[in-house]
């Protein structure tokens, strides 16, 4: 995943542009960067934080830093800003999405006389470099970023920085959002509309699917309306998104609270409290606890002072211990006691079994699980949510492939129906297999509700398999 934020001022941007990019660090892991422009020209500094926070890293090249119009980002995979010289003059770009087409776009360009691209230590293309090149195919900026949002499958959300402006485009479904903050002397543009309240700034306005915006420090033009088709991430509001982010109007926290509501409408066990794992199951139980009456209690602490969400090892295994190492337990809140927990979601399963041999470990009776969304059954196809690999990678893909064989892709849909033998079926193995006392999943219908916009303005397709 990863986010970002740019400013256009009056006066110097950098600080705003520090911390307005360092409120999107729940969004990455991996890499940071800054570029801005000022009386100097183009500045960019990039750098690894996987071991250290984004401020921490940053926070001397702020100090030699000065412009008036800026871009930052938080990037789970690629270095970037990028700064690039091309036809359209020189321009700093950065973007959020995924390329499913990477080499045929290649191939493509390749024979347009484009010479090379630069591969990362992975032996993979920069996907914010290949954006720049398929932008630079057309004769303006616009036309470009246009042509690269029809050509990419997947999606594309991206800020692109000249020397006069900022160019905010939102991918063609709204898959990733944009906002844009105004205060008196500049503008900014945010994945987290969040980022810049405590900057001074105000909401002006969102992107709508596909709009093209320029952004100067004298205000917002829309140069490409925004379609009428969206599909926007549902997960951003069931984990992505940090709690006081807001997306199409819709509060993520009060989202987790309904969503609570809703699992706690339809169960019929009476655990002795219920606990959400840290950091983002917490809203979601606090919903079921007010709908329920019964207990909200914390019986495990998040340990964050060194280890914040981005320390996290790319191999899985090391990802695992440093998540259980992260919860502390508090053992007279565990001790004889029966627990519902409510995580966002299971994936492999791996760390929410681990979590609920912890609970046993320290004396509960029952831990019963809630999980906030429905069984995720398909890998995303649109944005970089995860390091997996392999749709495999799912414990809900390996239980049907050891009950189908070579008939799993044929029974998707049914396993996606809660209604269905199949579907309770998994949920049993799941179960089983993860040591849970009891299992029962969020409705995908119920969760689309919880949301309360227009369900075919929602992407679910890792739930469903609907494009």
């Amino acid at each position: 995943m990863g986010g970002f934020f740019g400013v256009a001022s009056k006066t110097d941007c950098v600080f705003d542009l520090f911390f307005g990019t360092d409120y999107h660090s729940h969004l990455g892991t991996r890499r940071g960067g800054l570029a801005v422009y000022g009386k100097t020209g183009f500045n960019r500094a990039i750098h690894n934080i996987e071991n250290s926070p984004f401020r921490t890293k940053f926070e001397k090249d702020v100090n030699n830093m000065e412009g008036y119009l800026g871009i930052g980002c938080i990037s789970d995979f690629e270095p970037q800003p990028l700064i690039v010289r091309s036809h359209h003059g020189t321009f700093a770009i950065t973007t959020v999405g995924k390329i499913n087409n990477t080499d045929q776009i290649v191939e493509q360009i390749f024979q347009t006389g484009h010479t090379h691209f630069l591969e990362m230590s992975g032996g993979d293309i920069n996907a914010t470099e290949l954006v720049a090149a398929i932008i630079n195919q057309k004769e303006n900026l616009v036309e470009g970023i246009q042509y690269a949002q029809e050509l990419i499958e997947g999606s594309m959300t991206m800020l692109l920085m000249t020397a006069k402006g900022i160019y905010a485009a939102r991918d063609r479904y709204g898959r990733t959002p944009v906002s844009i903050g105004k205060k008196a002397d500049a503008f900014c543009a945010s994945f987290e509309s969040f980022a810049y309240l405590n900057l001074g700034y105000t909401e002006y306005k969102e992107l709508g699917p596909g709009e093209i915006a320029v952004i100067t420090p004298e205000g917002v033009r829309t140069l490409c309306s925004p379609g009428k088709d969206m599909k926007i991430c549902t997960f951003l509001w069931i984990y992505y998104g940090y709690p006081s982010s807001s997306y199409e109007g819709i509060s993520v926290e009060k989202m987790r609270y309904h969503c609570g509501e809703k699992l706690a409408s339809r169960d019929t066990v009476t655990p002795d409290i219920v606990a959400g794992v840290p950091d983002s199951g917490t809203a979601h139980a606090i919903g079921y606890a007010n709908a329920s009456g019964i207990p909200f209690s914390r019986p495990f602490i998040k340990y964050t002072p060194t280890w914040p969400r981005s320390f996290m090892p790319t191999i899985q295994s090391k990802r695992n211990l440093i998540a259980k190492m992260k919860l502390i337990p508090v053992h007279d809140l565990i001790q004889n006691q029966s627990l519902l927990l409510i995580d966002d979601s299971i994936v492999r399963g791996t760390q929410l079994r681990e979590t609920t041999e912890f609970l046993y470990q320290s004396g509960a009776k029952e831990v019963h699980i809630r999980p906030a969304c429905p069984p995720l059954l398909y890998g995303c196809k649109y944005l970089n949510f995860s390091r997996s690999t392999s749709e495999m990678d799912l414990i809900t893909r390996r239980i049907i492939a050891d009950k189908e064989g070579d008939n799993a892709e044929n029974t998707l849909d049914e396993y996606a129906n809660p209604e269905s033998d199949r579907y309770q079926a998994m949920l049993e193995e799941i179960r089983k297999q993860l040591n849970f006392t009891s299992l029962r999943y969020h409705r995908l219908d119920d969760m689309i509700e919880s949301v309360g916009i227009e369900p075919c303005k929602l992407c679910t397709y890792c739930w469903n398999g609907k494009e």
